[in-house]
Order: C-alpha cells, then sequence, then structure tokens
C-alpha cells in the first residue's frame, strides 16, 4: 500500500465515525488552546512589566528610604522612614564623585484632594525640582513644565497629568486655569502626556509642583526637607552599574555609614524590578503550562482509547488485509497516520481557538496576550507528536495480529 492510500484509508477511517473523532480531538484542542493561551499570557505580562518599568525613565536607578524599627523591635518596611533629604538629591546632582549620574531628581509624595469650584479629585501631590522631566523622560502636551525660577520663589503652579486634569476640567484647555488644594490657589501651567502603555493610573494621575512650593506652602512639617524617593538617571545603559556604586557610596559616605550592610536607604535599578515582577509571572506561567500539560495527557490517553476501540471494530479488516499480503508494518503505519490525523486536527483547531481567545480576552479586560508564530507551530507539532506516541500501541497491536485469529474473529 502507498503513501497515498494510507492516507486517503486513514482519512476515510476517521471521516467514518465523527462524532468519536471530534469528541477525541476535543482533549487535544483543549489542551492546545490552554498552551496557546499560556504562553500568549506569560508573553503577555512581561511585556506589560517592561513597558511600566521603561516609563519610569531610561538608565534609571531609584533610591528609597530605609526601615523603622519600633521601641518592640517591629521592623516596618522599606520606606517607613524618612532617611532620605533634599540634600542627599543635592550632593548626588553635584557630579563630585559622581561622573557618571546625568541627572537627579528627588520627590516628595503625599495624596490630596485639588478642588476647582464644585469639582473635586483626589490625586498623588509629587514636589519635584525641573530635573524630574528629564530623568523621568515625560513631555507636556499643552503650557510647560516647572522651572527653575518656579522652584526659586516657590511659586503656586502645577502641571497635571491627563487623567487628572481630564477629571477636574472635563471640558476646555486646564492651562491658566486654578485648582485649589487646603485654601491655597495653583495656577494650572502645564498638562503632561499620556502614557497610554501603562496600565498604572498613578503614571498618568498626579499632580506636580515645585518641591519648595509642596514643602514651605502646602505640605510643611518637621520633615519638610524629607523626600520619598531620588530618581538617578546615569549616563548611559553601559554606565548604569558605575552610576550605581558611586550612588551607594555617596550616600553611605553622606550617612556616615561605614557598612553597607547598615544602609538606611536602598538602591533599586529597572533590570532588579523587572526581574522581581517577571519572576513572580514566570511562576504563573509555568503552573497555568503544568495543567496544559495534564490537558494535553488526556487528550493522548483519550487518542489511545479510540485508536484501541477502532483496532477491535476492525479485526476482521486486519485479518483479510493480512491474509491478502499485507505486512505488519502496512497495518502499523495506517493507525499511526490515523492517530496523527487526529492529533493535527486537535492541533490546528486548537491553535485557532487559541487565537480567537488572544483577540477576545483583551476586550474583557486589561489582560495583554501575545500570540507566538513559535508557540503555535511548536504546538501544532505536539499533538501530532501526542497523537503519534499514544498510538504506537493500538498500531502494534493491530500488526500484531494472527490472520487466522483475525479472520474467525465474530
Amino acid at each position: 500500500m502507498t503513501w497515498r492510500d494510507t492516507f486517503r484509508t486513514a482519512a476515510d477511517a476517521v471521516r467514518s465515525h465523527r462524532l468519536r473523532s471530534a469528541l477525541t480531538m476535543l482533549g487535544i484542542l483543549i489542551g492546545i488552546t490552554a498552551v496557546i493561551l499560556t504562553v500568549g499570557l506569560g508573553k503577555g505580562a512581561k511585556a506589560q512589566v517592561r513597558d511600566q518599568i521603561n516609563e519610569l525613565g531610561t538608565n534609571i536607578l531609584v533610591v528609597s528610604p530605609g526601615s523603622t524599627t519600633s521601641s518592640s523591635g517591629v521592623r516596618g518596611g522599606f520606606g517607613s522612614t524618612s532617611t532620605l533629604t533634599m540634600q542627599d538629591a543635592e550632593a548626588l546632582d553635584a557630579k563630585a564623585g559622581v561622573p557618571d549620574v546625568q541627572a537627579v531628581a528627588a520627590t516628595a509624595t503625599s495624596s490630596v484632594s485639588l478642588a476647582n469650584g464644585t469639582t473635586n479629585w483626589t490625586t498623588t501631590l509629587t514636589g519635584t525640582t525641573p530635573s524630574w522631566q528629564e530623568v523621568r523622560s515625560r513631555k507636556v502636551t499643552s503650557g510647560r513644565f516647572i522651572t527653575e525660577a518656579d522652584e526659586n520663589k516657590a511659586a503656586t503652579v502645577v502641571v497635571l497629568g491627563p487623567s487628572t486634569a481630564d477629571e477636574l476640567f472635563p471640558t476646555g484647555n486646564p492651562v491658566g486655569q486654578k485648582v485649589t488644594l487646603d485654601g491655597t490657589k495653583l495656577t494650572v501651567i502645564g498638562v503632561l502626556e499620556e502614557l497610554s502603555s501603562s496600565e498604572q493610573t498613578t503614571s498618568n494621575d498626579l499632580a506636580i509642583v515645585p518641591f519648595s512650593t509642596y514643602s514651605q506652602r502646602l505640605v510643611g512639617g518637621t520633615t519638610r526637607d524629607s523626600v520619598s524617593s531620588i530618581y538617578v538617571k546615569a549616563t548611559s545603559s553601559d554606565t548604569l552599574s558605575a552610576a550605581y556604586q558611586e550612588t551607594d557610596a555617596t550616600l553611605l559616605n553622606l550617612h556616615h555609614i561605614t557598612a553597607a550592610s547598615s544602609a538606611d536607604f536602598t538602591i533599586a535599578t529597572q533590570e532588579s524590578i523587572l526581574s522581581a515582577a517577571t519572576s513572580v509571572d514566570k511562576t504563573m506561567t509555568l503552573m497555568l503550562g503544568g495543567i496544559a500539560v495534564i490537558s494535553l495527557l488526556v487528550g493522548g490517553i483519550g487518542v489511545m482509547n479510540i485508536m484501541l476501540v477502532s483496532v477491535s471494530e476492525r479485526i476482521r479488516e486486519i485479518g483479510l488485509r493480512k491474509a491478502l499480503g499485507a505486512r505488519p508494518r502496512s497495518i502499523r503505519r495506517q493507525f499511526l497516520v490515523e492517530a496523527s490525523i487526529l492529533g493535527l486536527a486537535g492541533g490546528l483547531l486548537g491553535v485557532a481557538f487559541g487565537i480567537a481567545g488572544a483577540v477576545i480576552i483583551p476586550h474583557l479586560s486589561d489582560t495583554r496576550v501575545i500570540l507566538s508564530l513559535a508557540a503555535s507551530l511548536g504546538a501544532i507539532a505536539m499533538a501530532v507528536g501526542i497523537g503519534v506516541a499514544f498510538g504506537v500501541y493500538p498500531a502494534s497491536r493491530a500488526a500484531r495480529l494472527a490472520p487466522i485469529d483475525a479472520l474467525r474473529n465474530e
């Protein structure tokens, strides 16, 4: 029997039992769909995290305050104490001892309620310096950003994030308008460009004022010189490691700390943040991948079961073919081709359903799904492999049947 005859006979056998074949392919279909979506969700989550990290700005170090320890010995989390000040930021920006640092921007933040007439909105108030725009790589769509003159005279001006501007000024241009914060009127001088790739509203929902205005006019307090974080921009990605070492050494010296293990601050890089975030995604992807593999195994067992049934039903056919001179390898090849067809059909349908899911899921949630051609082709090959692997035993059993026993079977 030629290969062409083998494929035609196998296809006829699959078509003659449509319902049974469809149910067999269903197990493989579910497994392949799970594989496609698992890989797509994993790649989408990683891309989403990378976009969010990149929105911090390029070549960025983030310096955060240390932790507190209560009288009872309970330690707070990082950032629970005020160990960073504007003087630290100024020292890092002085270029002495930090030649690989391009720009520095200190920030202090608090949650406030801004009002425009009867309209109010709670947002994050950020006090910072003009260098924040360069460090964070943000642009303004209208108006301007804060300047050194605004910082020097503690001007009552504010730059709004796009989401904040939309909430406070649903219609019209907010630039030149005034918002009120605890009785203090702030003039809107600009609106930031929207970060469309960000899934976090904090990137677009904020209000920025000069640090001097934040500390002297709006928040104040005994820790008015403290900052929530310091963003340090390296001169390039190649000098990021050197900038890290220089920043660490400078702050240890300023804080009179001799042992690095006793540092009252932490420094995080883009890569460390990305690694920490993607490690969770990898764990979830592996877990979901395990479920997909189990689904494929169940589908493979279904293929084996159906092929065994097919062998039992066609014993007389097998005996007749052997009596007419068919070799065992021809019988084995026919049943392996049938199993391969079931696997291939289930794999193709699984990929189709996976692509459909990748299109539908983003419309139902904020989850991003990125399709992978390699994963799709690999899934189809896996489906065929499952069909062949689980079809070997039934095919071998058919090939071992003695012609006389097969012909006598009722």
